[in-house]
């Protein structure tokens, strides 16, 4: 499992680290029942905080990605395709927000803006 994290960036760690593990399920590079690097390996190799790795495991399990077995590790749940998919509408939703926004203070009207996104939609 690879992720790379950005210090510099204004996202959270944490939040770094359960967007690339979603997406990596989303993806299908990490599947079912596939184990999940130790806390204690995974923080090591970030070279960040073991705490931080857990609390981005427990958001994960908290949404129902992965579960945890104490003693065992951290394993990938059965995708939940209902949920992916709120978490793909999610994704996107937060991206059609950033480019309205950009739109809007590059002075654009709204009414152009759905313009440009029904020649997007029709190509």
């Amino acid at each position: 499992m690879r992720i790379i994290i950005n210090n510099s960036s204004m996202i959270p760690i944490y939040e770094q680290i359960v967007d690339q593990v979603k997406s990596l399920i989303r993806n299908g590079d990490l599947k079912e029942n596939d184990n999940l690097p130790s806390v204690r390996v995974l923080s090591k190799e970030l070279k960040i905080s073991a705490l931080t790795v857990k609390k981005a495991y427990d958001s994960l399990e908290a949404e129902g990605f992965v579960a945890t077995i104490h003693g065992k590790g951290t394993y990938v749940m059965a995708v939940n395709q209902q949920l992916l998919l709120e978490e793909q509408k999610k994704e996107l939703e937060a991206d059609l927000e950033l480019a309205v926004s950009k739109g809007r203070s590059y002075g654009i009207s709204d009414e152009d803006i759905r313009s440009l996104f029904d020649l997007i939609m029709e190509g």
